[in-house]
């Protein structure tokens, strides 16, 4: 028996909300995006939510994607997320996530964050949370810039494909591996392993769970780090048994071309 590998979702999977999205209210007050590219942006994510999990979705998504961050700084992006990481994503982090996570350490598993956001957002969020390892979409680079091409679109049938390439590639035996997902987006990569879990389903990944006597869990406790770590063990994961990464479309809205000086006054948002 090989090595074997625990896949975790990050949106409503890992963390209470959109990993991408939750940057938005700074951005907005800085000045860094406009009302309507939030809007839009909100749009496209309840449009993906409600099932817009085909192909032809995904790739008006990744094109949005593209056209939307052409230009932008790489560096920019990074420090953006750096700089609100702890205060819009940490106390977002399900406390039976974490009790998970560190089961599956504890067990000799790795750990790896999936997910369909940029990866400037999903590898800060990965070691925030002691992870390592990250399939997440990449923009391509040029001179330091995004030029608006997408190298890899980490979303359905991807994610899948990715994790495949991952396992061949270290030995990672998938009948023996894990796989945690909320949204229906993510069939294929609970698929590919031998214990799929749906967390916190859709209504349409609840079905299939159903059909397929998958287990089902709930979380519900986000708990801020060093809560979690004064309060440890946080919340037992069996009484947790009682997404989507459309982010990187939400997520790179809050990028900006040209990044105000935030030595202004921070009133209140």
């Amino acid at each position: 028996m090989g090595r074997s590998a625990a896949f975790f979702d990050l949106d409503k999977t890992v963390i209470a909300k959109s990993s991408a999205l939750a940057f938005g209210r700074p951005f907005y007050r800085d000045g860094l995006i406009t009302r309507r590219d939030v809007v839009k942006s909100a749009y496209a994510q309840l449009m993906f939510r409600l099932g817009g999990t085909d192909e032809q979705s995904m790739a008006r998504t990744r094109d949005y994607l593209a056209e939307l961050c052409k230009g932008w700084q790489v560096d920019q992006v990074r420090q953006i997320v750096t700089e609100t990481l702890h205060e819009l994503i940490n106390p977002y982090v399900y406390a039976e996530a974490a009790a998970l996570i560190e089961e599956h350490q504890a067990a000799g598993r790795d750990i790896v964050l999936v997910s369909a956001s940029g990866e400037e957002i999903v590898r800060p969020i990965g070691e925030l949370l002691g992870i390592t390892d990250v399939i997440a979409t990449r923009m391509t680079i040029e001179d330091g810039r995004y030029n608006g091409q997408v190298e890899f679109y980490a979303a359905g049938p991807s994610k899948a494909s990715a994790v495949t390439e991952m396992a061949k590639e270290r030995g990672y035996d998938l009948g023996e591996s894990y796989a945690y997902s909320d949204s229906i987006s993510d069939a294929p990569l609970l698929e590919v392993v031998g214990h799929p879990t749906a967390v916190n389903p859709d209504r349409m990944l609840r079905r299939l769970a159903t059909e397929n006597a998958w287990p089902v869990l709930e979380f519900r406790h986000p708990i801020p780090l060093g809560r979690r770590l004064r309060e440890r063990p946080a919340v037992p994961v069996a009484a947790a048994a009682i997404g989507v990464g459309v982010g990187v479309a939400i997520g790179i809205a809050w990028y900006g071309r040209h990044r105000r000086s935030r030595t202004t006054s921070t009133e209140s948002g």
